[in-house]
């Protein structure tokens, strides 16, 4: 297991042992210490899956008052997932970071709270699931247009299929988000 860190501190790319031979494959998806060892020290309470078809663009979501770490897998097909720095007073703040998950790389991502989260799927379909470190609350629910000019995602798509919600979302400038902790 191989944790690489990126220009976002906290935000981690996991890429796990794959054990495979004629019969097929094998690995560990989560390992409580291991993961704790590479620096993710989330405690997970909620697991979740979704399924897309090409072109669908999910985000730019997070909590505010129950902000949610999240750990990342594509299981079937290819995303491009993107986490973006929305902690007011950040080194970082408004930055981003982006990585494609597949079922062929088997790769992961963690994103602590504090942090936007979107994707979008490459291949016909994609399914996804993913830990989060605190319950989904639907009034806690918010988020930031997709193609915020400020935040500047260099989206793979060019015409993305997105939800009425996430087509009229606000831009960071205008959102209310968690401050930096410490």
């Amino acid at each position: 297991m191989t944790f690489e860190r990126t220009a976002l501190p906290g935000v981690i790319v996991c890429t796990p042992d794959v054990f495979q031979d004629a019969r097929g494959f094998f690995l560990e998806t989560y390992h409580a210490q291991k993961y704790f060892n590479g620096g993710i020290k989330a405690v997970f309470v909620q697991d979740n899956r979704s399924k897309s078809s090409k072109n669908v663009l999910r985000g730019l979501h997070f909590q505010l008052h129950k902000p949610q770490a999240k750990l990342l897998t594509c299981t079937r097909g290819e995303i491009w997932d993107v986490a973006v720095d929305i902690r007011r007073g950040s080194p970082t703040f408004g930055q981003w970071v982006g990585v494609t998950l597949s079922e062929e790389n088997f790769k992961q991502i963690f994103i602590p709270a504090g942090f936007a989260h979107g994707f979008c799927v490459l291949s016909e379909t994609a399914e996804i699931t993913y830990k989060c470190s605190e319950l989904y609350d639907p009034s806690d629910d918010c988020g930031i247009r997709w193609n915020d000019p400020d935040i500047g995602v260099a989206w793979p798509v060019t015409d993305p299929i997105l939800s009425k919600k996430d087509a009229v979302q606000p831009f960071l400038k205008d959102t209310e988000t968690p401050p930096f902790p410490g």
